[in-house]
């Protein structure tokens, strides 16, 4: 009857720690985090495409960033904080592969040579989990709707905050750029 007691004690110990950390420790965490890679939305709005990209940008801080803070060959939730997320409210095209309208996590493989992009149809609450440190990602493999490989090019020079943005030259890129790398996305409609 004690250790029954004892048991139901430690249990509802238990509970109220999830709680605690799951409604007040993650909130107040998210919040912190946010403060240091701050949110920001960019769309494109043109030639039939209404578009939106919105992810949380870090900065360098003096740090090497590929191949040490963003490992190569691994998947990267592409920003901080939760996933980054890609809108389309028309059906387009990824360089020759369909994506249908809709909202998708946004997540790459970085590498020396080129970066996988990869759009899933699934957008997790905050892209890592939280018993890894930040280096596993929640995404779900099986829900991936598009992956394509891209070239990285060399830039001169430094981009201090990690970005995103819509450039039109020939045709609509979204290009990533951070540090001295940058990755440039055809897309078609």
């Amino acid at each position: 009857m004690k250790s029954k007691k004892r048991l139901l004690i430690i249990a509802g110990i238990m509970v109220i720690i999830v709680l605690l950390v799951r409604f007040i420790g993650m909130p107040y965490m998210q919040e912190q985090t946010k403060k240091h890679s701050p949110e920001t939305t960019v769309e494109y709005d043109k030639n039939g495409m209404d578009l939106a990209v919105s992810y949380s940008s870090p900065s360098k801080k003096d740090r090497v960033i590929f191949g040490e803070l963003v490992p190569y060959d691994i998947v990267w939730r592409t920003g901080a904080n939760e996933p980054t997320t890609f809108t389309t409210t028309t059906d387009i095209k990824i360089i020759d592969k369909n994506l249908p309208a809709g909202t998708y996590s946004l997540w790459t493989v970085p590498k020396k040579e080129s970066w996988d992009i990869i759009l899933n149809s699934e957008v997790p609450e905050w892209g890592v989990t939280i018993l890894s440190g930040g280096k596993k990602t929640t995404r779900n493999p099986e829900t991936d709707v598009i992956q394509i490989e891209v070239p990285v090019e060399t830039l001169q020079q430094t981009v201090e905050q990690f970005t995103i943005r819509f450039d039109e030259h020939d045709q609509l890129y979204l290009t990533l750029s951070w540090d001295k790398t940058k990755v440039s996305i055809p897309i078609n409609n």
